[in-house]
């Protein structure tokens, strides 16, 4: 029985872009056992996906706080411990970066990655025992697949299927919509007052609006947005796996470029995708529900084009 590690560490997008390639693997490799080591946030999401046997969680961007911190030192020791505890056949790490390196180079197997052409970081491939070349033109999704493929001895084939299904975590309530407003990155934010116009054009349909967060400043934003629409709530930070059966249960979502749009798409709940400082055909949604992708980089939809493609996702 093969064992297979895994590494996709963050952010949520990405790990969400990862999901597909898990599914078809274990299609390819039915009797294996997958482990996938990524940051603690996402691991009671990956925990969900039925690929998976074991998640490793590591806390890089935590520690990197507090490094010297005595309880910090136990934690890195803890975790090396865990990479460390298994001899894999193959080990596949499809984030490309440098400190996703160093996470393979200390697992004992051999190695797979990205070669120096095909990599975010190109000095992260010198930790690969096996260099695969993929193009940087591909959405992540297709280069996550290929990649996975390439490792494993398999071509991919078909749609992606993430693994997760809408039905299996909620029933869709059918009355309220969830607005992503948040996002890590300024370039990506619509306006407040766009999200404030186009929730009051929601409250007129009757539709409860939803507006989850992350950070202090995005719960700040969150606060005033809400505080603004007659049809609105904050609900409480949550762990992923509670946050994708919210997701999962509306009707329908509204978000930019983020992570949480990542996984609605996913779970194939119907969308409306809000691109302002990205590239929607490298790192647009992928899923099988009713979707509307608006704008591009440097060149945001107006708040009547967003309301028009809720209308026609929705009906």
């Amino acid at each position: 029985m093969a064992e297979i590690l895994f590494i996709k560490t963050s952010s949520l997008g990405d790990v969400v872009h990862h999901m597909p390639a898990l599914t078809e693997a274990r299609k390819a490799r039915p009797d294996a056992v997958f482990t996938w080591l990524v940051e603690e946030p996402f691991a009671p999401l990956i925990a969900l996906h039925p690929a998976v046997n074991k998640v490793i969680p590591v806390a890089w961007r935590r520690w990197r706080k507090s490094v010297y911190v005595p309880a910090t030192l136990g934690e890195i020791a803890d975790s090396l411990r865990d990479i460390r505890a298994h001899r894999y056949d193959l080990i596949v790490d499809s984030q490309g970066l440098l400190r996703s390196g160093i996470f393979a180079r200390l697992a004992h197997g051999r190695r797979h990655g990205y070669d120096s052409s095909s990599i975010r970081e190109p000095l992260a491939s010198l930790f690969y025992d096996v260099r695969h070349r993929v193009s940087r033109e591909l959405h992540a999704v297709e280069r996550n697949r290929i990649l996975s493929g390439l490792s494993l001895g398999y071509s991919p084939q078909g749609a992606p299927d993430f693994g997760l299904t809408r039905a299996r975590l909620a029933k869709p309530d059918g009355g309220f919509a969830v607005l992503l407003h948040a996002t890590a990155r300024p370039e990506k934010q619509w306006p407040e007052k766009h999200w404030i116009a186009l929730g009051r054009a929601l409250a007129r349909e009757n539709f409860d609006l939803v507006l989850p967060w992350g950070t202090l400043d995005e719960r700040e934003r969150s606060d005033r947005i809400a505080a603004a629409l007659p049809r609105a709530r904050v609900p409480d930070q949550a762990p992923l796996d509670v946050v994708a059966r919210l997701l999962a249960g509306a009707r329908f979502v509204v978000g930019v470029d983020t992570g949480l749009l990542h996984l609605a798409a996913a779970l194939g709940v119907p969308l409306v995708a809000i691109f302002v400082g990205s590239n929607p055909g490298l790192t647009g949604p992928i899923g099988y529900g009713p979707m509307a992708v608006l704008g591009a980089e440097d060149a945001p939809p107006s708040v009547e084009e967003v309301v028009d493609a809720v209308g026609k996702t929705t009906r």
